[in-house]
């Protein structure tokens, strides 16, 4: 080889280590701006690092991460494809490539990806929580529960495992195993437990309907937040559930204050009334939320007013038109069969009732209603 030759391979050599350092420092540098939230900065550097290597894996999951950072995930998929089609086994790419997939709620994408992050790191704990609460969105209850197990296995008491089987099980309606989870928690957390938690279990009971001890939790997280939406609707439900009209109506009317435009709410608190037979107060709040928007439980409630005032031909009417929108709801069915017989209608009453059966649905609302008519008429015959 000669002197020439040489120097020129040295040179090519000290030109691409000098590259490589460059690359290093700016990478260095983009993912500091990344992390102080100069995305923009980030982005630029990043892509003048694709200028030198358009592979670079680097460059490539930072852009990821950086449109990931601003919620554009298809784009930031696209980089994350781009960084693997070169550098398979890239954990950071896997990592956020199953992030977006997550966010965009392709959970079964998801699943493969972070299932092939863990074949190079089955200790990740961040990534077993991520990949079980996959689980549980595809409703895989038995996988979805051994992934958490094994995260507590690995460390006892992980917050995101507890509060991931706390979800589990309630989604699934083990509500009593729910409890178990978040009651750990809030056990572990004291009085620093996270609103959601103390909320969660609120729902627990209120699904258990032991309302009083749901009415405990709700009330510790309004101590922390009074305003909070969940709180205030799980007090209100489980007073709902206990008869105590007027408490609901307390914290129904709470809500109501902070979003004036709930229907939801407003039919709830409309229904609050008419239970106490406060119907010009009931009609009023019926009628807010028909102004904002068609809602059956509001016209159901004006209906049963009427019911209550002996309107029951207005009634009927009202609650015919709900069947339109409505046709499975064996409520409406009961309550214009009870509107005909108080109209000594009892053929339009069976009628009504038989429909419903016609549907192929069993409801004991509807099938106790229809007996205790055919009794009476054996009685009377």
């Amino acid at each position: 080889m000669t002197d020439d030759k040489r120097d020129l391979i040295e040179a090519e050599e000290r030109e691409r280590r000098e590259q490589l350092q460059k690359i290093a420092e700016m990478s260095q540098e983009a993912y500091q701006l990344l992390k102080e939230n100069f995305v923009d900065d980030a982005e630029a550097l990043f892509r003048d690092i694709l200028e030198l290597d358009s592979d670079n894996n680097y460059a490539l999951v930072g852009l990821g991460d950086s449109e990931r950072k601003k919620r554009r995930y298809k784009s930031a998929v696209d980089y994350y494809q781009r960084c693997l089609d070169k550098h398979p086994d890239n954990n950071y790419a896997l990592f956020g490539l199953a992030d977006c997939y997550k966010s965009l709620r392709y959970y079964h994408r998801a699943i493969k990806i972070w299932e092939r992050y863990l074949n190079h790191d089955d200790q990740n704990i961040t990534v077993l929580t991520r990949v079980a609460d996959a689980y549980r969105k595809v409703r895989d209850f038995d996988r979805s529960r051994e992934i958490y197990q094994k995260v507590l296995q690995m460390e006892a008491d992980n917050a995101y495992a507890l509060i991931g089987l706390g979800h589990l099980h309630y989604d699934f309606k083990d509500y009593q195993t729910a409890m178990n989870y978040w009651t750990r928690m809030a056990e572990i957390a004291g009085n620093s437990a996270d609103i959601r938690v103390l909320t969660s279990l609120g729902n627990c009971h209120r699904k258990l309907k032991t309302y009083a001890q749901g009415i405990e939790w709700f009330q510790k997280a309004l101590d922390r937040d009074p305003k909070n939406f969940y709180a205030l609707f799980g007090m209100a439900d489980c007073y709902r559930g206990m008869n105590h009209q007027e408490k609901s109506l307390e914290y129904w009317n709470k809500i109501i204050e902070n979003d004036p435009n709930n229907k939801v709410i407003l039919t709830r608190a409309g229904d609050a009334y008419r239970n106490m037979d406060r119907y010009d107060e009931a009609e009023k709040y019926y009628r807010k939320a028909l102004n904002i928007e068609f809602d059956t439980y509001a016209i159901l409630g004006l209906a049963l007013i009427n019911k209550a005032h002996g309107r029951y031909t207005d009634a009927i009417e009202s609650l015919e038109a709900l069947l339109k929108h409505d046709a499975k709801n064996h409520r409406l069915y009961v309550e214009i069969a009870e509107c005909y017989l108080k109209l000594n209608k009892k053929a339009e009453a069976v009628e009504t009732l038989m429909a419903f059966q016609k549907l192929g649905i069993r409801n004991f609302f509807v099938s106790d209603l229809l007996d205790r008519i055919k009794r009476d008429e054996i009685t009377r015959e």
